[in-house]
Formats: structure tokens, C-alpha cells, sequence
């Protein structure tokens, strides 16, 4: 048999909020095999095991069964399980953050390569068809300046982290993405307000060559707000992505603006398709047909280490 016609044989170790959608997307791709789930709440493993027609085992028991597994728990177990998966011959994605420390990270990557696995981290964003329409965006010339926002009203999850590593991380992996280097420099400030660890953030990137970088997250925020603005030598591009809209303004198009002459404004948008789905489809094409992996542990160390020097200058300031 082909690979291509090979199923996974997959299992998701922790069904939380998130866990839960991993389950029910996996249960629906005719490329997996979904053989369990494990949670630490036996009452929630079977309730989501029920939704997804598969059972609830064991994380030990769920790790052997697989040939890959997915693993949706708390950060402060992100390594441990990783660990055990990879030590067994396993497949591994991980939810982000990659782990609590860098440390966590480099043994989770050396694992992977000793053992020949595919570990893949899940930044959800790079999958998104929001990300696409920024990346493809013809404004031309080179970006000078990111400004990211992204906030919501308080829900009771995720408290485990701080707002840096369970919202602003998204927006961190994106603009080193973008940037295509690490800054030199964090700058932050940031503080609790409905949690023990800070619930709203400002981080200042520095990169080398005088570029930067302004990522706002906040998950007590009156309202929810995600936006994307880059700056550079050739205009200027807006992205709203609740609204899913982007205007581009830069020299040469084809709609005159009075205040820029020889300028002009082109504006998109985009049509949203499932993130989740596609970042288990690449997840899935990594193992079974050898697909490189998008978004794998050197991307998601990258990611963590900026975060933790935001928390770090939080903590300093």
C-alpha cells in the first residue's frame, strides 16, 4: 500500500477546551485513525471519547497504541509526554508552547532527531488563511515596523500561563516569521489583573538593522480585537482579521490618494477555511508521506525564547 493510502493511527493525549476540537477534527479525517484519547479528568475523557467515537485510555495505554499523537495538555506537561511518545518511536505534535523552558525545547528537538520522528509544534496561525493573504500580498518593497493586537474578554482558561505564552505567542511566532530573524533586543511591560500571572502584555522587538516590532496582547480586554499593521519602504498594510479585510497602501496603485500623491489604495480580503484542519492535514502528510513539517521545533523554540524575555522584562520592569 501506498503511503498516501496509509491512515494514521493516531491518539490525543489531553481533551480540554482545545484537546476537544483536536478529537473531533481528527475523528473526522479519512487520513487518521483515531485509536484514544487520555485526560487527567477521567469523567471529561470519556465524555469527549463518546463525542469522537473512540475510547478513553490510559496515557501510557494511548502512547503505545499510536503511531502518533497529538498533545493537547497544560504546558507543564508538554515535556514529559512529548518525551515518553518520542522515547517510544513516536510522532509528536505539540500544542504551543513547544515547553515551560528552552531547556524542555532543546531535548524535545534532540529527541526528535535522534529517534527520526516528526515533531511539529502548533503555532495555528501559519495554517491560517488570513496568514496566507498577508504573505501573498504584493505591497512590495521591504517591512520596517510590525504593530500586532490581539485581545479578547476574559475567559477562565488557559490561567496556567501567563497572556504571553497562551495569546501573544501566536503573534510573536508570526512576526519572526515575517521578519525572517530573531531580535536582538525585548522590551516589555505587562501585569496581572484576573489571574496570578500577567494578563495583558506590551512587548517592543528590536531587530538587527533598527527594525521593530510592537505585539499587544490582553485576554481582559472590553472587546475582541485582532489586527496587523506593517510598515515599510514601499507604504503600508492594515490587516483586520475579524473582519477579514487588508488594504495596502503604496506607491503605484491604481486608486489616487490626495494625501500621497502618485500613491494608491488596493484592498482584499479572503476566504476563511478551517486552520485547525489544515495544521492536522500537514501534521498528517509529515508522517505518513515525508511533507516537510511547517511549523517544526527549531520554529517553536524561536517562539518560546522570545516569549520568555517578554516575561522576563515584565518581571524586571
Amino acid at each position: 500500500m501506498n503511503a498516501s493510502d496509509t491512515r494514521l493511527a493516531l491518539a490525543i493525549l489531553g481533551v480540554g477546551h482545545f484537546g476537544r476540537f483536536h478529537a473531533l477534527k481528527a475523528a473526522a479525517n479519512p487520513r487518521i485513525r483515531l485509536l484514544g484519547l487520555a485526560d487527567a479528568d477521567a469523567a471529561r475523557a470519556a465524555t469527549v471519547a463518546a463525542e469522537a467515537g473512540t475510547e478513553a485510555l490510559p496515557p501510557v495505554s494511548a502512547i503505545a497504541a499510536a503511531d502518533a499523537v497529538i498533545i493537547a495538555a497544560p504546558t507543564r506537561f508538554h515535556h514529559d509526554l512529548a518525551m515518553a511518545a518520542l522515547a517510544a518511536g513516536k510522532h509528536v505534535f505539540i500544542e504551543k508552547p513547544i515547553g515551560a523552558t528552552l531547556a524542555q525545547a532543546d531535548a524535545l528537538i534532540a529527541a526528535a532527531a535522534t529517534a527520526r520522528r516528526v515533531l511539529q509544534v502548533g503555532h495555528i496561525e501559519r495554517f491560517s488563511a488570513a496568514f496566507r493573504a498577508v504573505v501573498e500580498a504584493p505591497a512590495g518593497g521591504r517591512a520596517l515596523s510590525w504593530d500586532a493586537v490581539r485581545v479578547a474578554p476574559f475567559r477562565p482558561r488557559s490561567l496556567d500561563v501567563s497572556v504571553v505564552l497562551d495569546l501573544m505567542i501566536h503573534d510573536i511566532d508570526l512576526v519572526l516569521t515575517l521578519a525572517g530573524e530573531d531580535p536582538d533586543a525585548v522590551e516589555a511591560v505587562g501585569a496581572t489583573v484576573a489571574s496570578d500571572r500577567p494578563d495583558f502584555a506590551v512587548a517592543r522587538l528590536r531587530f538587527p538593522g533598527g527594525r521593530a516590532a510592537v505585539i499587544t496582547a490582553s485576554r481582559v480586554s472590553l472587546a475582541m480585537e485582532r489586527r496587523l499593521r506593517v510598515l515599510g519602504t514601499e507604504g503600508e498594510m492594515s490587516v483586520n482579521f475579524l473582519d477579514r479585510s487588508l488594504a495596502i497602501l503604496r506607491r503605484g496603485g491604481a486608486e489616487p490618494v490626495a494625501t500621497m500623491p502618485g500613491s494608491g489604495i488596493d484592498r482584499a480580503t479572503w476566504t476563511d477555511h478551517d486552520s485547525l484542519e489544515a495544521e492536522q492535514a500537514a501534521f498528517v502528510g509529515a508522517c505518513l508521506d515525508g511533507a516537510p513539517v511547517v511549523v517544526d521545533g527549531a520554529a517553536g523554540r524561536r517562539a518560546l525564547k522570545v516569549a520568555l524575555a517578554v516575561e522576563a522584562a515584565i518581571g524586571g520592569a
